[in-house]
Formats: structure tokens, C-alpha cells, sequence
């Protein structure tokens, strides 16, 4: 399984500004992910260009860098959240638990 390091960035500059859903430290839960078998998928300028490409269903820039980067590494992008799952491609939504913030993973496709 991947992650994408716009995540761990995301996870950052969120709970820099207090949001509650976020409040975890990026440092602890990028260790949590690479001791876990995780590997991080890092933002390229090639993922950040073809951000261009996407139609305009969701403006949330975090999220749109995940489609990106999915379509880009031919991999399927794990989500909770259904306005992402509304955009073309191998895109897979998954039911959290009531309440549990979004959690979204790229995985390679099998």
C-alpha cells in the first residue's frame, strides 16, 4: 500500500491551524505509516500539472493532488469522501465508521 506524502502535508498545515480532525503529529503518524509497510508516493511535478486536467466536481486541493497522482501511477485511490468518488478512474469509496474523519490511501492495483 502507498500514501501519499500530500497527505502527511495536508495532516500538517491542518493541524497547525487547531482543526480537531487533525490532531496528530505529522512526524508520528509518517513513522507510523513507513513502520506499518506503508510507502510514500511522493508529489511530483508531473502529478502537480495533470491536477490541470481534472473537471472542476471538487475544488479541495489535497484531494484533487490524491486523483492526480492515482490516475498518474495507474493505482486505485481509497476514500471515504463521495464528491471524490465522483470523478472518473479507479477511484474506491469505502464507509468509515460514523463520525471518523476521511481517510484516503492509494494502493497499487492488483
Amino acid at each position: 500500500m502507498l500514501y501519499s506524502a500530500a497527505s502527511v502535508w495536508e495532516v500538517a498545515i491542518k493541524s497547525g491551524l487547531d482543526r480537531r480532525a487533525f490532531d496528530v503529529d505529522p512526524l508520528i503518524l509518517r513513522r507510523g505509516l513507513l513502520e506499518n509497510g506503508y510507502r510514500e508516493l511522493a508529489v511530483t511535478g508531473t502529478h502537480v500539472a495533470a491536477v490541470d486536467l481534472l473537471p472542476p466536481i471538487h475544488q479541495d486541493p489535497f484531494d484533487r493532488i490524491l486523483i492526480a497522482q492515482a490516475r498518474i501511477e495507474g493505482v486505485i485511490l481509497l476514500t471515504a469522501d463521495r464528491t471524490v468518488g465522483r470523478y472518473p478512474g479507479s477511484i474506491r469509496v469505502k464507509r468509515g465508521r460514523p463520525g471518523a474523519p476521511a481517510q484516503r490511501h492509494v494502493t497499487p492495483h492488483m
